[in-house]
């Protein structure tokens, strides 16, 4: 995984073409990039942001970022009805029971993750 500038990108190795491509993950928007080697993979990827960052701004327009801290769950309306009073019970928002769950969610899975 790469991150630059809060954007995150994943890499994989074509071994047919010899050649390292990759694809920023976290936004709707496509940033793809390429290289032969590890160097010119890294490059292409700091510059691949910078243009897509450049290319909004001359547009001007608002650079996507890579995220909000904001997105909408469906859920079925009886679990949202427990995981609401869950949440009263322990005087919370429901959006802090949920951030909390998640988190913790999180927390667990990456302990239990091998290195």
């Amino acid at each position: 995984m790469m991150e630059y500038k809060g954007y995150f990108a994943k890499v994989e190795f074509d071994d047919d073409d010899n050649i390292f491509h990759g694809e920023v993950i976290n936004l709707r928007d496509v940033i793809t990039f390429e290289g032969e080697t590890v160097k010119e993979l890294k490059q292409a990827f700091l510059d691949s942001v910078d243009d897509y960052l450049d290319f909004c701004a001359e547009r001007g327009e608002e650079a996507e970022k890579p995220y909000s801290g904001k997105f909408v769950i469906r859920v079925e309306p009886e679990l949202h009805k427990n995981i609401t009073i869950e949440a009263r019970k322990k005087g919370m928002s429901l959006n802090v029971w949920v951030k909390n769950a998640l988190s913790r969610a999180l927390t667990d899975l990456t302990q239990h993750q091998a290195p």
